[in-house]
């Protein structure tokens, strides 16, 4: 029988929990809205129990910051009170099967990789442009978390502006701050007088989204520089904004990255909302092989 993880993928609004086999396909999948503080790891467990006995490994792939222990040493106010939590140690207790935990970009980051739209590149980065902007860097389908867990946060790299706008993580002008979904909905607010959602600020072509992608695009050209990728992938909300995005961002990247990698193409992500769960299932199956 081929071997299943358990595949959980926590974030700021839902809870989704599947079965993920070594191909990457998706089973059994199912859902709930993440409750506040204290309660998500009962919602976890409570989704999970019934699909754990047909697993070997669990895998869960976590918003906020995860410690090579399993633990959150850091999340957003989305989920308060998250901060601190062993994930890893209460589940391998509620559930009793091995457990793997990481950040939710670096699982979303592992599928892409391996059965996503960067499939055959050798090192990828891959960048999730949505509520927040995270990202992964993936060498042989491999994720680097690095030694606190915080590789890949394109998101806080720097990308000033004459603004001096406030990221999510108190510090001035980080990428976040100008080119998630809530800056350019901001951005556009500040402007016109007008609240409107994401979607609608795209279709009616507005500067904004121009400006922030080109903005993206020249910090994305510069972690290039340094990563030297195959490809990179952009996932995320924001990148259903399709070529209004798109264009923008590419011309800005061309620019301003170096020859070498200015050739790496930019790709929209295959997988959709279920890399996060896809990811943390490979992700554990290949810890289990590889203690094997």
């Amino acid at each position: 029988m081929t071997p299943l993880a358990l595949a959980v993928d926590i974030g700021g609004t839902k809870v989704a929990v599947g079965l993920v086999a070594a191909d990457g396909t998706l089973k059994e999948r199912t859902r709930a809205a993440t409750p506040a503080g204290s309660s998500i790891l009962q919602t976890v467990f409570e989704l999970a129990r019934p699909l754990a006995e047909q697993a070997v490994i669990c895998g869960i792939g976590t918003a906020g910051t995860v410690d090579p222990r399993g633990r959150i040493t850091s999340a957003t106010e989305l989920l308060t009170g998250w901060a601190g939590t062993d994930v890893k140690g209460a589940a391998q207790r509620a559930l009793m099967l091995p457990t793997v935990v990481l950040n939710d970009c670096h699982a979303a980051g592992v599928a892409e990789a391996r059965v996503g739209s960067a499939r055959d590149a050798s090192t990828a980065l891959v960048v999730a442009v949505g509520t927040g902007i995270g990202g992964a860097v993936c060498v042989a389908g491999r994720v680097r978390t690095g030694l606190s867990g915080t590789a890949g946060s394109i998101g806080h790299l720097p990308a000033p502006t004459s603004a001096g706008v406030p990221c999510s993580c108190g510090a001035l002008d980080h990428i976040e701050a100008h080119a998630s979904g809530p800056a350019i909905e901001r951005a556009y607010r500040e402007e016109t007088g007008q609240a409107l959602p994401l979607a609608e600020i795209g279709r009616l072509g507005s500067h904004v989204i121009t400006d922030a992608a080109t903005l993206l695009g020249r910090v994305l050209a510069g972690a290039a520089n340094l990563v030297d990728p195959d490809a990179i992938v952009i996932a995320g909300g924001v990148s259903m904004l399709g070529p209004a995005l798109f264009g923008p961002l590419e011309a800005a990247y061309r620019a301003d990255a170096l020859p070498g990698p200015s050739a790496a193409p930019l790709l929209p992500a295959r997988l959709g909302g279920d890399a996060g769960l896809v990811g943390a299932g490979l992700e554990a199956l290949s810890r289990l092989e590889n203690r094997s």
